[in-house]
């Protein structure tokens, strides 16, 4: 809590924002809601600086997508442990677009497998950047504004009940990576070798 609010706190918020969009596997979410817990008041600010910095790290995995897939995309999604997700997520990306993007900000779906993606298949970047503003806003701002209006009382709940959510958090972030794994089963993953193979430069 003391970190939180740090003068460097929103520097953080903001590179954590940036790389968990196109590379790194911790989300911003803890130290977004630590920082609207300990001052409520900057709630909204503090979700509107996770949003644009998320959108414009999304750009960065986009371009590693389509520019760098070969020599960065497929060493990065090994080492987050998604490489057997990208051919499900390649097929269903070029199926749906937009509307991908936009239901997995409600999901635990690692944003990164998105972006990459939807740089590798050459996705409409306006499209793009568009879906991803609108999904990222959806979910930050969500918090921003719950803290703002009710910080005071959500104050107290997670004064008391820290551990339990600290739990439930870690918990919906592990199932991220299951379910990003599970849309990458073998049936699945080989069912959209074609979108893959068809979607490269």
């Amino acid at each position: 809590m003391a970190k939180a609010t740090h003068p460097h706190a929103t520097g953080w918020l903001a590179a954590f924002a940036f790389m968990e969009a196109s590379f790194f596997p911790i989300p911003p979410h803890p130290l977004l809601g630590l920082m609207c817990l300990a001052q409520p008041k900057h709630a909204v600010r503090y979700a509107m600086i996770t949003t644009v910095t998320s959108v414009l790290g999304g750009l960065l995995g986009y371009a590693i997508g389509y520019f760098l897939y070969d020599s960065v995309g497929t060493s990065l999604l090994s080492a987050l442990g998604l490489s057997e997700s990208f051919p499900h997520a390649a097929c269903t990306l070029r199926e749906y677009g937009a509307e991908i993007i936009l239901i997995k900000g409600a999901t635990p779906i690692p944003f990164k497998l998105i972006t990459i993606t939807a740089g590798f298949i050459h996705m409409d970047l306006f499209t793009f950047v568009w879906a991803s503003v609108v999904s990222r806003g959806i979910l930050f701002m969500a918090v921003g504004i719950l803290f703002q209006l009710f910080g005071a009382p959500i104050k107290a709940v997670l004064d008391k009940y820290l551990g339990l959510v600290t739990v439930a958090f870690f918990t919906l972030l592990v199932g991220g990576f299951v379910i990003a794994g599970m849309l990458g089963g073998e049936a699945k993953a080989d069912a959209c070798r074609a979108a893959v193979v068809t979607a490269a430069p």
